[in-house]
């Protein structure tokens, strides 16, 4: 297949990227060049938020379950084939488990979001790093999304905050394996940006005092606008963290 490269010439690849945050970084990349492939796993909303993108930039729509490591392989093996390289990652894709306390958790609630949330990401980090390490020039970019639940939980959502936090281990542990290599890896912990995750915070979201609060949000623009400066660095320099956040949602401080 003919190689398609516009732009600045950087491919990128965004999970998660049909919906919510994953779109807007997707358009935000596609708007400064990047060449984006977004994927998830239902291609008739993939090929809508591409359709969408199209008249920012070049943005195509490749389904794909991150959870099986057949289908990861196959994702890249296309991406690649496509485009002759890849410069960019970014894990966005994830899901949450219902709002429980941890005893009532069923085996299969705290499975799926641990498949998504980190089996996905280990999976789509381990197949870019061997694009990176193969290609010439060789190296790339890895970004994850990590979310303030990477560092503070809200009430019940032990699946969630257990493999937010496994995503800083997985920075951090990529960062380091990869800066031979010339590959970075950073995280971006996003809080309360406007999706359809976040539409019941204006109604009033469960608090650690046990009250309920209507909490702000921000614009994912926002969230993409940070990812393109995350990605715009040398890979000589790394954002090995950052929190993008409504300034005045609870989450510095106590209460």
């Amino acid at each position: 297949m003919a190689q398609e490269r516009r732009g600045t010439g950087k491919i990128a690849i965004v999970t998660g990227g049909g919906t919510g945050v994953g779109k807007a970084i997707a358009r935000e990349l596609a708007r400064d060049g990047y060449g984006v492939v977004i994927t998830g796993r239902r291609i008739d909303v993939l090929e809508a938020a591409a359709q969408e993108l199209s008249d920012v930039g070049q943005v195509a729509a490749i389904a794909a379950d991150i959870t099986r490591p057949d289908a990861v392989a196959a994702l890249f093996s296309s991406v690649v084939e496509r485009f002759g390289r890849l410069d960019l990652l970014v894990n966005n894709a994830g899901v949450n488990a219902p709002s429980k306390m941890i005893e009532d958790l069923t085996f299969e609630e705290w499975n799926t979001v641990v498949a998504a949330n980190l089996t996905g990401a280990f999976l789509c980090t381990q197949a870019a790093i061997r694009q990176f390490k193969a290609q010439s020039p060789q190296g790339g970019r890895i970004v994850n999304n990590g979310s303030i639940s990477a560092t503070t939980p809200r009430p019940n959502s032990a699946p969630y905050a257990a493999t937010k936090h496994a995503i800083t281990g997985l920075t951090k542990a990529t960062s380091l394996d990869g800066r031979s290599f010339d590959i970075a890896c950073g995280q971006i912990d996003i809080g309360n940006a406007a999706s359809d995750m976040t539409q019941s915070m204006s109604k009033g979201v469960l608090q650690a005092d046990g009250g309920y609060a209507a909490e702000p949000t921000i614009d994912p623009r926002l969230v993409g606008e940070a990812v393109v400066y995350m990605a715009g660095l040398p890979l000589s320099a790394n954002v090995l963290t950052m929190t993008v956040m409504a300034n005045r949602m609870p989450f510095v401080g106590r209460g």
